[in-house]
C-alpha cells in the first residue's frame, strides 16, 4: 500500500460513480486511455485484478467492490471540506461552475452571464449544460440555474419566478388540419411532439399523457428546444414553453393546457441554487445576487 496513488483512487471512485470507462473519462475532463493507465497504476500497487475486461466493458471483481465500499465517504467527505475552506474565500476572482439546462442557457442566461464577466473580469466562469440535476454536494457545479418544482432540499437558494408554458402549432400545420376538418382543440385529432422518457417528468409530459392517445404522439424528442423545432416545421401540436415558443413567428399559440389539468402543476418554477457552503464566497454571492435581480425581469408575476 505504501506505493499507492491516491489520484488513481479518484479514477477509481469516477469509474463507480459512471458505471463505465468512458463516463469516468467525461466526468474528469480527460481522456479514456488516461483511465485506463490510471486503473492499471492502482491493480499493480494493490496486487490485485479490480475489474474483469470484456468486450462489453468492465465488470468490478469482488476485490473491487471491496474497495468500493472501503471507500464509501471518503470523496464526500474531501468534497465537504474542499467546500468550506472555499467558502471562506472573499475575493471577486477564480472560478464559478454555473450549471443550467439547455433551455435556460439559450434562452435567457446567456445574455446574463456575458454581463457579469464585462463586471467582474477577473471571474472566470465555466458554464455546464446539462438536462439533469449535476450534484453540487460534490463540487460537480457552484450554481446551479435550474427549473424544477421540488428543488434538492440540501441546497440554498432562491425562487426566480414560474416558466408558463401553452399549446402551440405552425401556421402550415393548422392550415393543414383546417382543410381535413379538425378542429384546433379537437386534441386526439392531431399529430403531436412529445419528450421521450429521459424527460417524462416535465410537466409538458404529463399533460400529454393524460390528454392525448399514446398513438396520436408522433414524434419524441429529448430537448424542450427540439420540441420548439419540431414544431415550427409543422410536424405537430406541442406543449411548449412561452419564454421559446412566443419568439418564433412560425408559431401560433392555440390555447392554453386543458384545464382539466392541475394548471399549477403545468407551469415550472425556476431557481438559482448553490451549496450551503458556498453562499457566502465572495464570486458566489456576487454572481448569485446579479442573477437575481438581471433575470427576473423574465418573470413580471411577483415571486416569494
Amino acid at each position: 500500500m505504501h506505493n499507492l496513488d491516491w489520484e488513481d483512487l479518484r479514477y477509481f471512485s469516477a469509474i463507480c460513480r459512471g458505471g463505465s470507462v468512458s463516463a469516468a473519462a467525461r466526468r474528469l475532463g480527460v481522456n479514456h486511455s488516461t483511465v485506463l493507465r490510471r486503473v492499471d497504476g492502482l491493480e499493480r500497487a494493490l496486487g490485485v485484478r479490480l475489474f474483469e475486461r470484456f468486450q462489453s466493458g468492465y465488470v468490478m471483481t469482488a476485490a473491487g467492490e471491496a474497495l468500493r465500499q472501503g471507500l464509501g465517504g471518503v470523496e464526500e467527505r474531501i468534497d465537504a471540506a474542499r467546500r468550506a475552506v472555499g467558502g471562506r474565500d472573499q475575493s471577486l476572482s477564480g472560478e464559478i461552475r454555473v450549471t443550467t439546462t439547455d433551455t435556460l442557457a439559450r434562452g435567457m442566461l446567456m445574455p446574463s452571464l456575458a454581463r457579469f464577466q464585462q463586471r467582474h473580469p477577473d471571474v472566470r466562469l465555466q458554464l455546464v449544460v446539462n438536462n439533469s440535476f449535476l450534484n453540487l454536494n460534490r463540487r460537480e457545479a457552484d450554481v446551479a440555474l435550474r427549473p424544477s418544482n421540488a428543488p434538492p432540499e440540501t441546497l440554498v437558494g432562491r425562487r426566480l419566478g414560474a416558466l408558463g408554458s401553452a399549446i402551440y402549432a405552425s401556421h402550415a400545420y393548422l392550415r393543414a388540419a383546417a382543410k381535413r376538418g379538425v378542429a384546433a382543440d379537437d386534441w386526439p385529432a392531431h399529430d403531436w411532439i412529445g419528450l421521450d422518457d429521459t424527460l417524462a417528468h416535465l410537466a409538458q409530459s404529463r399533460w400529454l399523457a393524460a390528454a392525448v392517445p399514446a398513438h396520436r404522439v408522433t414524434t419524441r424528442v429529448d430537448s424542450l428546444l427540439t420540441m420548439v423545432d419540431a414544431a415550427r416545421e409543422g410536424m405537430g401540436m406541442a406543449p411548449l414553453l412561452c419564454l421559446l415558443a412566443d419568439q418564433e413567428r412560425r408559431l401560433r399559440r392555440v390555447a392554453p393546457p386543458d384545464p382539466s389539468f392541475d394548471a399549477a402543476r403545468f407551469d415550472t418554477d425556476v431557481w438559482l441554487l448553490t451549496h450551503r457552503d458556498l453562499k457566502d464566497t465572495a464570486r458566489v454571492k456576487a454572481l448569485t445576487l446579479f442573477l437575481y435581480e438581471d433575470l427576473r425581469a423574465f418573470f413580471p408575476v411577483d415571486v416569494h
